[in-house]
Formats: C-alpha cells, sequence, structure tokens
C-alpha cells in the first residue's frame, strides 16, 4: 500500500565532496507544494505504511533533487512538537552520498530552511564529522575510490569547520582498513608530487 503513514517523514543530508571547490556540500531544492512553499529545504518525504526507512530516503533524494545515492544510513531523530506545521510528527534524518543538479551548499553558507531543517544540520553536523574516518561505508563514499592527501584535508575541515592537524590525520588514514597509500602521485603546487591513497575494491 502506498497510503502515507501518521506523519513520520525521512529528511536527508545528501552530501558531496565538490573537489573544485574543495569542500563537502549538501543538496538542497526549493519546496514545490505547501507548507512553505518556494522555501529551499533538504529532500525529504511522509514514509509510506510498511516502507522501510533508507528506501524512503531513496526516494526522497531522487524525487525531490533528483539524483540517486552511492551510500546512506541513518542518524537521529527529531521529535519536537512544533516542528511540522501540518501536525505533530517525527522526522528521521538520514545521510546520503551522492550527486546531481541541486543547489549545493557548504555547511557555513547553508541558507535559511523550512521545517526544522537548519537545526538537523546544526545538530547532525558534530555526528557526521564523528563518522568521519570511523564509519568506512560513508567516508568511502565521501572520498571516491582514490583521494589526494589535500582532498582528506578539506574534506575534515570544511566537515568539521577546524582545520586538522596533518600528521595526525596521516596517521588516521595509515590506520584504516582498506585504505593504502597508491603507487600514482599527484602534482601540488610547484610541482611538488602529492601522495595518494586508494582504497581497495570491497570483495565481491
Amino acid at each position: 500500500m502506498n497510503n502515507v503513514g501518521s506523519l513520520v517523514s525521512v529528511d536527508v543530508i545528501a552530501l558531496r565532496y565538490n573537489a573544485e571547490l574543495r569542500r563537502v556540500e549538501l543538496a538542497t531544492k526549493p519546496r514545490t507544494t505547501e507548507p512553505y512553499l518556494g522555501v529551499p529545504a533538504l529532500p525529504g518525504v511522509l514514509l509510506r505504511e510498511g516502507e522501510r526507512l533508507a528506501a524512503a530516503a531513496h526516494r526522497a533524494v531522487i524525487s525531490k533533487v533528483g539524483f540517486d545515492v552511492s551510500a546512506l544510513g541513518q542518524l537521529t531523530v527529531f521529535d519536537q512538537p512544533n516542528r511540522d506545521p501540518r501536525g505533530y510528527s517525527l522526522s528521521v534524518a538520514m545521510w546520503a552520498v551522492g550527486d546531481g543538479d541541486a543547489d549545493w551548499y557548504g555547511f557555513d553558507d547553508v541558507p535559511k530552511l523550512a521545517f526544522d531543517h537548519n537545526v538537523m544540520l546544526f545538530e547532525c553536523r558534530p555526528l557526521l564529522v564523528d563518522m568521519l574516518w570511523r564509519d568506512l561505508e560513508f567516508t568511502r563514499a565521501l572520498t571516491g575510490a582514490e583521494f589526494p592527501v589535500s582532498a582528506a584535508v578539506a574534506i575534515t575541515h570544511t566537515l568539521s569547520g577546524i582545520a586538522p592537524d596533518r600528521g595526525n590525520l596521516n596517521r588516521r588514514l595509515a590506520s584504516l582498513r582498506g585504505l593504502a597509500v597508491s603507487s600514482k602521485r599527484m602534482v601540488l603546487g610547484r610541482g611538488r608530487p602529492g601522495t595518494v591513497w586508494e582504497w581497495e575494491h570491497p570483495a565481491a
């Protein structure tokens, strides 16, 4: 059945790493229905009867910002009584990684969003920071199959808001299961070769 459940929503913080701008970005799109018609929002949907959270998150990203995701997971639940003008609702906040034609913002540049989505970002950002370099599914999806050290620095800095210590970051990278220094090198400024890290291919 496709009946809408009793106002349980799934809202997705859909992320990508923008290598050109060297920052982690999140996707929004203006809402096309009331409430908050025309106001930018995170992609979200009301949970259908019998629908799994992951399926709803996929549906939210595909239907609201027009692209699929390479990985996703659950973050936390928001239950403030006045968070939705349509009535009392719960929102399950999810993370996803993907890329496509959306309105992309850095965490520190996000405009005023619909519902309590700015609160969601504020409260979920530390959770995402804690996942980086710990949750390998999340980290691999964000970095891609291979990445230079400069990307690791930029991802850490723009997601956390704090510039990482490079020595500590390199030690963290070296400790990760399935991650190794590649034989490739990337030319940085002034012709200096930079280290490239690559993930092992997942087991078939």
